[in-house]
């Protein structure tokens, strides 16, 4: 058995770039994150035990200091938690940034927004929170239901797969070939070349083994990708959620993790399967 790691994988500069600030402004004093920081349990648990408080909900009791997650959040959201008189702080992804630069600019140009993306994802709330009016589309179906309208501008939630993106856009160039279809692309780099390397590692593997949090939408999507190219795929978030059973002598089985998932947990899952492999070896000698 031969373990093989993707050439890109694991915590995007964003999520790492969020933590480490939370990481530094609890040491000040108390601090309310307005949501998973990042979509990691382990993540979560390590700043929980620092003192991090987690709230899920503006209504919730919440600390002077308020913290926007690297999902970011709308301008009316921020707005109303300054009103309430918090201190609030933004680990908002720069890239999160550019997609609701990019709406705003396409609704200002006259286009009629559409969001790629899951509708109950806290990125899409901040990106359409500010909107009068919009559609979410994540399917094809979902596409097929919009109604005509003379101009569509479209983004996309960051870490949706650039080819389900590309592919919803023709279809919606196709269903309104009479309308102007104007696409932002919005599809963070790091997931770009995370997918990119998923598919060359599902290609080169019997199994692909992905490492992130339950909760984790990029993640489910590297799932995916490896499966849509023939590999088996197991989405474990520890060493212990490794089964022996899933591997053979002989195979080659590829290790990749979701832009949520830190470099130590990457790495003790690759320790248990290097274990695995290590016994499988002496076994058959």
């Amino acid at each position: 058995m031969k373990v093989i790691r993707a050439e890109s994988m694991g915590m995007c500069f964003g999520v790492r770039d969020a933590i480490a600030f939370a990481k530094r402004k609890v040491e000040s004093g108390p601090l309310t994150v307005l949501g998973d920081l990042a979509h990691n349990e382990r993540v979560v648990g390590d700043l929980r035990s620092r003192g991090v408080r987690i709230e899920k909900d503006l209504d919730g009791p919440l600390s002077d200091t308020v913290m926007i997650t690297a999902h970011g959040a709308s301008e009316a959201r921020i707005q109303r938690l300054r009103g309430r008189g918090h201190d609030v702080l933004e680990a908002t992804c720069p890239l999160v940034r550019f997609a609701h630069r990019s709406a705003a600019r396409l609704v200002s140009a006259g286009y009629f927004p559409l969001v790629i993306g899951m509708k109950d994802h806290v990125e899409v709330r901040g990106l359409t929170e500010d909107l009068e009016a919009f559609e979410v589309a994540l399917t094809e179906e979902d596409i097929d239901a919009l109604p005509f309208r003379p101009q569509y501008g479209v983004v996309a939630q960051t870490t949706q797969p650039v080819a389900r993106v590309e592919a919803l856009v023709e279809r919606l160039r196709a269903r309104f070939p009479e309308s102007e279809i104007k696409w932002v692309d919005t599809v963070c780099r790091p997931t770009k070349e995370r997918q990119s390397a998923a598919v060359s590692l599902a290609k080169a593997a019997d199994v692909v083994v992905v490492v992130g949090g339950a909760h984790s939408n990029n993640t489910r999507q590297l799932v995916k990708t490896s499966e849509s190219l023939g590999a088996r795929a197991h989405h474990v978030q520890s060493p212990e959620d490794v089964d022996p059973a899933w591997f053979t002598d002989g195979i080659t089985v590829g290790l990749t993790a979701g832009t949520s998932t830190p470099d130590e947990q990457i790495d003790a899952v690759e320790a248990r399967l290097k274990e695995i492999a290590a016994s499988m070896t002496a076994a058959a000698a």
